[in-house]
């Protein structure tokens, strides 16, 4: 597979002048829960569609070496919760790592329950940088009640949020950009970062950017031989990404991904946008949102 061999990371970076990679969508998660999801994939369960075997199950030091390894300077912990009761609990855990991780972004979470403004105005006085909600998963509207005063507060500190709001690989009740849409016009200053460039509904996401100047779209798996199977991005729609080439985001999926890291990489370069796109993408743009430096 393109993209596998030893040291094509490395030669990636210097053959595009990148001084390192910022990647917004990694998971780091309390290891009982990470051993969960790994045995969701496992077992090919109802949200993956497919086989997904896990390239890097490896113990929590290991995967955070292998990052550095590959010169990521700064990667995110997403956790999210899929029932109520759970958000906060994991939020105390993200504080807790990103504390004793300094190349980690500050992550947390949140879900439509009460108290949930409460929670997340904690994590924000605690430092969090970037929240994680994932739609499918969580089965819970985007504009849910229960939300409101969560959206208000992160719309107002101007904190990203990634959402995994996009029908792929599977639909969930509440996915595709119909809800998003409505709740940016209720919160237009939201700082939404659409995880996997929205798959499958990827034009109908580019066409919300075009609305919100705020709004990103993070690259997660997309383009990869894996995903290309299953929500293949559309060839007519290639000259958007450079239209939006500031404001898309590399993301990996790293640990949980059914190939290696390098090939994440490589499925951008071969686009062929040019090495001002590549740089832009995964290291310019998450450094003047996230002001790393």
């Amino acid at each position: 597979m393109h993209g596998a061999e030893p040291g094509y990371v490395a030669d990636f970076q210097r053959r595009v002048g990148l001084p390192a990679i910022i990647d917004v969508h990694t998971h780091f998660m309390p290891e009982p829960v990470m051993r969960k999801v790994w045995a969701y994939f496992d077992a090919a369960g109802p949200m993956t569609a497919r086989p997904w075997p896990i390239t890097y199950r490896e113990g929590e030091a290991q995967r955070l070496q292998t990052l550095r390894d590959f010169g990521v300077r700064a990667f995110t912990a997403l956790v999210y919760a899929h029932r109520p009761g759970m958000a906060a609990w994991l939020n105390d855990w993200t504080a807790e790592f990103a504390a004793a991780t300094p190349d980690c972004l500050h992550t947390a979470t949140f879900y439509p329950e009460p108290g949930a403004a409460e929670y997340v105005a904690a994590a924000l006085a605690a430092g969090a940088r970037v929240f994680k909600v994932h739609i499918q998963v969580g089965d819970f509207s985007p504009t849910d009640p229960l939300l409101t005063d969560v959206w208000a507060l992160l719309a107002d500190t101007g904190t990203p949020v990634v959402i995994h709001c996009g029908s792929g690989p599977v639909p969930g009740r509440f996915t595709g950009p119909e809800p998003i849409a409505e709740l940016l016009q209720r919160f237009p200053a939201l700082r939404l970062i659409i995880a996997h460039l929205g798959a499958p509904e990827y034009t109908a996401f580019f066409d919300l950017a075009d609305r919100h100047d705020r709004l990103r779209l993070d690259t997660t798996m997309t383009f990869t031989d894996f995903f290309d199977t299953i929500d293949a991005f559309p060839p007519d729609a290639l000259p958007r990404l450079t239209d939006l080439g500031d404001r898309i985001l590399f993301g990996s999926d790293f640990p949980n991904i059914p190939y290696r890291y390098g090939h994440a990489l490589y499925a951008l370069e071969r686009l062929d946008l040019g090495d001002n796109w590549l740089r832009a993408v995964c290291h310019d743009n998450a450094a003047r949102l996230f002001g790393i430096r």
